[in-house]
């Protein structure tokens, strides 16, 4: 059953279409990335099942609801971490809460010391590192009550074994709750490491054409990236990606 659910997705701006006639399902709890030429709308995507932006046509379903230009039903996590530089770690975990009215400063500072947080709780965001920005901002995402979080290259800006000690550690948060994750990357190794499936899209105007579904076993070990099957996918996407970068 699915729980995200988009049919006949078609968004443009102007006379430049973006978006057309896509359709999209993600089950409970899957983590699933998107793949897709630079410019390909990966973010123009997030803004429309957010409700930020309006699709000229179709329709967006959260749990057989209809949220059609409706905000409020996801967390968003941009790629850089967007903490408000006044406030302190704690303050901005739960800012999301705050803002519905609610307040469960506990379970954050319980989420920030399995973070590997607890002497930065009280500290301000300039005093932590890119990675422990990261994390700040997805604890925060974590801690909102909406089920589907969309990830937007959240570790684009990090460096190789930041990013690949984060990727870790959001595997071990997403195995707890297991919360419905939707995440953009740009990069094949990402992808095939974290996801359950991947959608690769087409150039503009942009479409899936093809969904690759991922074969491994969890939990998944960094050993992985040199396992025979995982290079031989990591083949077929990166050609498939090259011919859609090729073709703008």
């Amino acid at each position: 059953m699915s729980f995200l659910k988009l049919t006949n997705i078609s968004k443009s701006f102007g006379e430049n279409m973006v978006l057309q006639d896509m359709n999209m399902a993600i089950k409970e709890g899957e983590f699933v990335s998107i793949l897709g030429p630079s410019g390909s709308g990966k973010s123009t995507l997030f803004h429309l099942i957010g409700g930020i932006l309006l699709p000229d046509k179709g329709e967006v379903y959260v749990n057989k609801q209809q949220i059609t230009g409706q905000k409020g039903y996801i967390s968003y996590m941009p790629q850089a971490p967007s903490l408000f530089p006044w406030r302190t770690v704690i303050e901005n975990v739960i800012l999301a809460q705050e803002l519905k009215g609610q307040k469960d400063k506990q379970k954050g500072i319980e989420m920030l010391k399995k973070a590997g947080l607890a002497p930065f709780i009280n500290a301000f965001p300039d005093e932590l590192s890119g990675g422990m920005k990261q994390r700040v901002s997805f604890i925060r995402a974590l801690l909102s009550s909406e089920s589907l979080l969309c990830l937007d290259e959240p570790f684009g800006a990090l460096d190789e074994f930041t990013r690949l000690e984060m990727q870790k550690w959001l595997l071990s948060i997403w195995e707890e709750h297991k919360r419905t994750i939707l995440f953009i990357t740009h990069n094949i190794d990402e992808a095939l490491f974290l996801s359950d499936r991947i959608l690769i899209f087409s150039q503009r105007p942009a479409n899936i054409i093809k969904e690759v579904k991922v074969p491994f076993s969890r939990p998944r070990d960094p050993e992985l990236w040199f396992h025979p099957d995982f290079l031989r996918l990591k083949k077929e996407i990166y050609y498939l990606l090259q011919n859609q970068e090729g073709n703008l």
